[in-house]
């Protein structure tokens, strides 16, 4: 079978996919990319430029797609396409596979296979919740475009359901992280612990709370600084890592100072070093509010045995936080509870080494790049008839 994959473009996380799909007997796969971000593009929101230290185009075939302009990243019309048709008929796919609709791009490319009669699979990862009627409505009309959809997790299966997606058109497709890179690394680093914590200043002796992403307003970071600053008037011994940048940096640094919470700022860390911040931590932490849909640092962080506190809102929380197993979960913006949460985890170390282990043995069998696949074939077969 040939599957055409129209994607924004090269991510980290979707790489390992890409490879794993081209590498698979009777599939011929081809991605095309909505652009190739340089430095300052790529750099957006991480509050540096940067590119990837990792290869993202190894493994697979690919092509830049032709578009209209630069790319304006940040805004849903940032990549439009041009001649997305004549790409479409040129590869003559059995099935196109987008990732999900939050740019133009991908919605272009949808429509342009219905008109030629391909059917579509989308992979989006928008979560269940209440929505005003308007755009309820709206979000039917737009999922008539696809044939099958790859479910990333139980929130985003809901959001399906809710919009009457028949249960014959979903098929778990975990989101996932390069599970074996990150516990190669995780136990690579092990034994350099105490020198990484040194050069960090981060004390033995004390929990180490890390936030890893971009250091923005969704994912308030904020937050765990005040619940840091109270559980420690109670008692709980912990300290902060952000390994992140991005706008609240500053107001982040003066937060810090305020309360008198010792924080180390390392700052943006690339794919080939962010595993050194899991490796001095105890225990992740992600405030983040509903923009956060899924989350997979946390991911990162577990399959390098770390457990994970994260707010209710965030994507990944009903599928990777199981109470007092693998982390834990409290009412978003409910700063007393984070405190008290991170109190719990500072006051037993031993257990969270225990919550740690567990939790790096649930995203390394169940939230793998095999499963991921495996989904992929399934909605595949089942969109062209073979299933």
């Amino acid at each position: 079978m040939k599957l055409a994959v129209v994607t924004t473009h090269p991510i980290q996380y979707q790489v390992p996919w890409f490879r794993a799909l081209a590498a698979r007997s009777g599939l011929d796969l081809t991605v095309g990319f909505g652009c190739l971000p340089g430095p300052e593009e790529q750099g957006i929101g991480f509050g540096v430029p940067f590119a990837w230290d990792v290869p993202l185009l190894d493994g697979y075939r690919w092509e830049e797609l032709r578009r209209w302009g630069r790319p304006r990243f940040g805004s849903f019309g940032a990549i439009r396409l041009r001649g997305v048709a004549a790409w479409l008929r040129r590869q003559a796919p059995d099935a196109l596979l987008v990732t999900g609709w939050s740019s133009l791009s991908l919605v272009q490319a949808a429509l342009a296979a219905r008109r030629s009669g391909i059917p579509v699979i989308a992979r989006g990862d928008s979560q269940a919740g209440e929505r005003p009627l308007r755009r309820r409505l709206l979000l039917r009309l737009l999922l008539r475009l696809y044939s099958a959809f790859l479910v990333v997790g139980a929130s985003n299966r809901r959001f399906y359901e809710q919009l009457g997606v028949p249960a014959a058109r979903l098929f778990p497709c975990p989101h996932f992280v390069d599970n074996d890179r990150f516990a190669a690394a995780a136990a690579e680093l092990g034994p350099r612990r105490a020198e990484l914590r040194a050069w960090w200043g981060l004390a033995e002796g004390r929990t180490v709370f890390l936030f890893a992403g971009k250091l923005e307003p969704k994912k308030r970071p904020l937050d765990l600084v005040q619940a840091a600053a109270r559980a420690r008037a109670e008692g709980g011994d912990c300290q902060l890592l952000f390994a992140g940048d991005g706008e609240l940096r500053a107001e982040l640094e003066a937060a810090t100072a305020a309360h008198a919470v010792p924080a180390t700022f390392a700052g943006f860390l690339n794919q080939s070093r962010i595993a050194e911040a899991y490796a001095a931590a105890d225990c992740l932490v992600l405030p983040s509010d509903r923009g956060e849909t899924w989350g997979l640092v946390v991911n990162e962080a577990m399959v390098c045995g770390l457990p994970a506190v994260t707010s209710d809102q965030v994507g990944c929380a009903p599928d990777l936080i199981r109470a007092g197993e693998t982390g834990w979960s409290y009412p978003c913006g409910d700063v007393a509870a984070l405190a008290s949460l991170l109190r719990r985890v500072a006051g037993d170390p031993g257990r969270s080494r225990t919550m740690g282990a567990a939790a790096r043995e649930l995203v390394r069998t169940r939230y793998g790049v095999a499963d991921a696949v495996e989904g992929t074939l399934a909605a595949l077969r089942f969109v062209t008839g073979r299933a």
